[in-house]
């Protein structure tokens, strides 16, 4: 079912995004070689529960962990672990915020030390097909909008688009409709309303878009090994256009 959301939760999501941008603000500084994951994991649950908030995929369908950190190849749902980054790596860090019953939820790509330029290039194009897709996430637009806008960038500039994997609707709880794909045809699905609130999450690869799973039965990768970066925002649609419920300070 999708819920339009009122001003008061609007509100409320705001301010769990707010906290939840902080978070990734502070990880800026904390991700650097010889930082393990399972410690990136630590950082932000501590940082999250210091403010009176609570990691909301911390037993979500059996989840274990505050995040998801997904290094290098893992397209998403990296566990958190003893491995070590290393200068040239590349980290998603995905998470939840519930702060008073209020859902945010982003994740970002960071580059750990120094990175090739054709890592660089894949975090660049990512997060402009973010941004591109959060440009038609306006009232009267269709959910093909958002995914055409992305897919057709991403992959004019030479990289892959991950089709397993897609946004959703948030609020009151972490997933919920409608199904934000990041590929598709314009004018075509759902019509977008205001009072929506989604995420738009593309996974963008330097190979092929298709996935492996690991038997973990959570990690998936790409089934050519090459690196997939990932950037999210959470987002309400109102008749002013697209406002980001997670947005970072440069």
């Amino acid at each position: 079912m999708i819920t339009l959301k009122s001003e008061r939760e609007i509100e409320a999501m705001k301010k769990s995004g707010e906290l939840l941008a902080s978070i990734h603000v502070a990880l800026r500084d904390f991700i650097k070689p010889g930082v393990t994951t399972a410690e990136i994991d630590k950082f932000v649950q501590a940082k999250i529960e210091g403010a009176g908030a609570v990691a909301a995929q911390i037993g979500y369908e059996g989840y274990e962990f505050a995040t998801c950190t997904s290094v290098n190849d893992e397209i998403c749902h990296g566990f958190p672990s003893n491995y070590k980054l290393k200068s040239g790596d590349i980290v998603k860090v995905d998470f939840c915020v519930d702060l008073d019953g209020a859902i945010s939820d982003s994740c970002w790509c960071y580059a750990v030390g120094e990175i090739s330029d054709e890592h660089q290039r894949l975090m660049e194009v990512t997060k402009e097909a973010l941004y591109r897709g959060i440009a038609q996430a306006k009232v009267g637009n269709r959910i093909g909008d958002i995914g055409h806008a992305i897919q057709s960038y991403a992959e004019g500039e030479g990289f892959g688009v991950v089709r397993d994997f897609i946004g959703h609707g948030i609020g009151p709880t972490i997933h919920e409709d409608p199904q934000v794909p990041h590929y598709g045809l314009p004018g075509k699905g759902l019509r977008l309303k205001e009072g929506m609130t989604i995420t738009i999450e593309p996974m963008i690869t330097t190979g092929t878009w298709k996935m492996k799973m690991d038997n973990n039965g959570w990690t998936a990768r790409t089934r050519d090994g090459g690196y997939c970066a990932q950037y999210e925002h959470s987002l309400v649609i109102t008749a002013d256009g697209p406002v980001l419920l997670t947005e970072q300070p440069e």
